[in-house]
């Protein structure tokens, strides 16, 4: 009987506790082994993926019922995928860059109508467009048209909130560019829950959850555009017609009205953080001219209390005009031109579709005029 009992488990110490290498010099470790347990794998399989769909459907019904239409996502990836155009062969074409209102507010396919040509779309929202300047300057393969979009708020101060754009642009490998043509080809043309607003860890955040004493409120910005694939962009129409919704957007606007962050809290900073943004896009702008690459600078309208916030702490003497000068390039000013002015901004910043259509129409012929006179010069 004692012959045939089992050998004693060697590979645990008493308790259960598995023997690691140190407690056995010269013995291997034995590899772990788990017997997977008798179930109808199967149908557990064909339940989870009916659970899937069902929840999958559910949230994308919910979305469509709040009014949201399948869009492409305005994400870095398709943002370098048109900043790559001017590597592929593209470097003569006009170029728009500039922050939210070229995004929303230059309308491609009437720029195309008027001028046969349909620009690249490099404008990302809530970022100063002074390192995409640059980045062009930079680039000998870039020798077109820059028409460059000046936000008070963002364009004197540096602000970026997607400055990640830019290095993504630069360093993207080709998983990431898979995995961005898949997204754009499989997923967003056909989900309307696809965008960053609706995403779950999103919603949850926006919840009306208690503030810590003296904190200030700090809300992201909602969904305010339906997106095409070469990034033409125009406002949602639930901001236009909603009237509910259209107030979420002033208020989360609106909270930045009346201060500014610390850094730039007295005229004295202000004025140093705008002087060294205007000598930034300055130096690129002589970069650029030098090469025959003629640069208009462009304030598109604001209106009411985010038109009123930007004169108070970002005044037209003391940026626009100074960029202008300093630069030597064109500006068209939108409180130059009446025919820039008078438009509906239904969240007083941006245009909405219509109202963007005929502002371009407006706006293209100022531009050329101004480009020409910069040909005209050129030796």
């Amino acid at each position: 009987m004692a012959d045939s009992a089992p050998p004693p488990d060697t590979a645990h110490r008493p308790g259960f506790v598995r023997l690691t290498a140190s407690d056995r010099p010269g013995v291997a470790q034995p590899v772990p082994e788990r017997d997977i347990p008798d179930r109808p794998w199967s149908l557990i399989t064909m339940l989870a993926m009916l659970v899937f769909i069902a929840a999958m459907a559910t949230w994308e019904w919910h979305w469509r019922d709040f009014g949201s239409v399948p869009g492409y996502r305005n994400s870095d990836g398709e943002w370098a995928a048109q900043r790559r155009r001017i590597d592929e062969g593209e470097g003569d074409a006009t170029v728009l860059a500039g922050s939210s209102r070229v995004l929303f507010d230059v309308q491609l396919p009437v720029w195309e109508s008027l001028t046969a040509e349909r620009p690249i779309q490099l404008a990302i929202e809530g970022t100063s467009p002074v390192a995409i300047i640059e980045d062009l300057a930079a680039d000998p393969d870039f020798t077109g048209r820059l028409l460059v979009g000046v936000a008070p708020d963002l364009f004197f101060t540096g602000f970026s909130y997607r400055g990640s754009v830019l290095p993504y642009y630069q360093k993207q490998g080709p998983s990431q560019r898979s995995g961005n043509w898949i997204s754009e080809h499989a997923l967003e043309p056909f989900f309307a829950f696809y965008d960053p607003d609706f995403a779950l860890n999103t919603v949850v955040r926006r919840q009306a959850w208690p503030q810590r004493p003296g904190m200030r409120p700090n809300s992201r910005v909602r969904k305010l555009m339906v997106q095409q694939a070469d990034r033409n962009s125009r406002m949602w129409d639930k901001v236009v017609d909603d009237v509910a919704y259209r107030a979420i957007v002033r208020g989360i606007w609106a909270e930045d009205f009346g201060g500014m962050p610390p850094f730039l809290d007295t005229p004295e900073k202000r004025q140093k953080t705008a002087d060294e943004q205007i000598a930034k896009a300055s130096a690129a702008v002589a970069k650029l001219r030098a090469r025959g690459v003629p640069v208009v600078f462009v304030r598109l309208p604001s209106t009411g209390p985010y038109y009123d916030n930007e004169k108070k702490f970002m005044p037209r003497n003391k940026t626009w005009d100074l960029l202008i000068t300093r630069s030597g390039a064109p500006g068209i000013h939108f409180e130059d031109h009446a025919q820039l002015m008078g438009y509906d901004l239904p969240e007083w910043s941006h245009l909405s579709g219509p109202e963007a259509d005929r502002l371009t129409a407006q706006l293209v012929p100022l531009v050329e005029h101004e480009f020409a006179q910069q040909a005209m010069k050129q030796p």
